[in-house]
């Protein structure tokens, strides 16, 4: 607009609410990083963590014996169970022991598959390979499970092919669950480690082998330490997942149990909540005593 004298005079424009708003947030980055974790975080608060407390509490309650009410409390009842009933324990050092076989088999096969794609193969076989990995996590849960128990079956191709060299197939055992969790959990388990390797530059590679070392030094001194944050986030996922699995044992592990299967069957079969409560919390503790445990070694630093 002109003025009389003609001089041009610029109108000034007040800045408006959001932009007033985006100024401030530019600003402070530690803010915008907290708006923005404030939505995921608050779910999680209210579904997993107040999930989590509601468990503990009922796991203190018990069950009249006469009506089969949940009757609010507070006894140890259910806990005393589990330290006194060789059932439970037997079932949690056999859960426990699944797990951790199935975590390192699932890193043993992982490592090398992953340093393949990720060191070895071309642009294109290494596209193949990612698909190929990524392809099992498309179909169904079940079917996974129910196409591993035709495998396993006495008329299944492992029978098939080991029968006429003097070997039978593992059958619907705590072996055939092992190997069922075990591809079920190695996809979660290789893209970790593949995605650590890719960010080890070759040329390191290249200088340990100028400087006269061999592979395994290399690999062990140099890559190890590297990809270790991979490593370990590969076996969360594998460990976890093992640990409150109950359909693959169901389904391929004959008549044994894991503590899932005790969880289901006192919410199931029993209709006794708190003490499928208090069994539902020793997967958790055991899952707080290994990531402190991994915690120590300084291998969360860098996830």
């Amino acid at each position: 607009m002109k003025s009389n004298s003609g001089a041009r005079v610029v109108a000034k424009v007040e800045p408006t609410l959001a932009h007033r708003i985006s100024t401030k947030l530019y600003s402070k980055p530690k803010l915008r990083l907290q708006l923005l974790l404030s939505a995921p975080v608050t779910w999680l608060g209210l579904v997993y963590i107040a999930a989590l407390l509601a468990l503990l509490v009922t796991a203190f309650f018990t069950v009249d014996s006469f009506t089969g009410n949940l009757t609010p409390g507070f006894s140890l009842e259910n806990f005393a169970s589990l330290f006194t009933n060789s059932l439970y324990s037997t079932v949690t050092f056999r859960t426990i022991g699944i797990a951790l076989a199935v975590t390192v088999v699932d890193v043993l096969l992982a490592l090398p598959i992953a340093f393949y794609m990720a060191k070895v193969a071309s642009p294109r076989a290494r596209g193949v390979l990612v698909i190929s990995i990524l392809m099992p996590l498309w179909a169904s849960y079940l079917v996974k499970a129910y196409a591993w128990r035709s495998l396993l079956s006495n008329v299944g191709i492992f029978a098939w092919l080991l029968r006429p060299i003097g070997l039978d197939t593992p059958g619907y055992s705590l072996l055939g669950a092992g190997i069922t969790l075990g591809y079920l959990w190695l996809p979660y388990v290789i893209l970790p480690i593949y995605a650590s390797l890719e960010k080890v530059p070759s040329n390191l590679l290249e200088a340990s082998s100028d400087l006269g070392a061999k592979t395994w030094p290399t690999l062990r001194r140099i890559v190890f330490p590297l990809i270790l944050p991979g490593i370990v986030a590969g076996s969360i996922f594998s460990f976890s997942l093992t640990l409150g699995d109950y359909i693959t044992i169901n389904i391929v592990g004959g008549a044994n149990q894991m503590l899932g299967n005790l969880v289901y069957s006192n919410v199931g079969v029993a209709n006794n909540l708190p003490m499928a409560a208090a069994i539902a919390l020793v997967p958790v503790l055991i899952m707080f005593g290994y990531l402190s445990a991994v915690r120590r070694t300084g291998a969360l630093d860098n996830l």
